[in-house]
């Protein structure tokens, strides 16, 4: 028993090591901070600040769907959602490395992993199996590439930066179709 307590007091101050500090902070509000702090240092203006907030949200976003449909590519079993997934993956992963050039060039922190929120979506459907997976994935692909249609829409008129404006413009149509084929994808499910 006596050696049971010394244990646990031992490691008492690694477990309050680990839970506390850097580790438990959400990585997309994480980089929306070190933008704001930037932003508030350098005298930024609200326009640019929208843009940072634009390339935070692109990034999260996108990270989610290329991490979905990794997992749709393993576990869809409808062979056109199998095909969305395919697509998006291959799609998104040049997309994000532009976003991660383009925020490098503006000095705009990105997050380096999903939010509490996605991390959340992502255990949803990893816990579905079947055609529950299936309509699960594409509402989620929907969604979130409804929400990016009309954030790069906005952004490829309204961005206050040329870059982004750009960036925002050249991926627009791709994130489009996206949603169109998860629409479709989701129209052939068995009701």
């Amino acid at each position: 028993m006596r050696c049971f307590q010394f244990l646990a007091l031992a490691a008492l101050p690694l477990f309050t090591a680990c839970s506390g500090g850097e580790s438990n902070k959400d990585p997309v509000a994480e980089a929306k901070f070190q933008n704001e702090k930037r932003i508030g240092n350098e005298a930024i203006t609200e326009k640019q600040e929208r843009d940072a907030e634009f390339m935070v949200t692109a990034a999260s976003s996108s990270m989610l769907d290329l991490e979905l449909s990794q997992i749709a590519q393993r576990k869809a079993t409808s062979p056109d959602v199998k095909f969305v997934a395919q697509t998006i993956v291959a799609e998104h992963a040049p997309m994000q490395a532009d976003l991660k050039a383009v925020a490098s060039r503006k000095s705009i922190v990105l997050p380096a992993s999903l939010g509490k929120d996605q991390a959340e979506r992502v255990g949803e459907l990893t816990a579905l199996n079947g055609p529950a997976f299936d309509r699960k994935y594409l509402d989620l692909l929907e969604d979130s590439h409804s929400r990016a249609v009309n954030d790069f829409d906005d952004m490829s008129d309204e961005a206050y930066d040329g870059d982004i404006r750009a960036f925002a413009a050249k991926y627009l149509p791709a994130l489009k179709k996206h949603r169109e084929a998860a629409e479709q994808a989701a129209d052939k499910l068995p009701k």
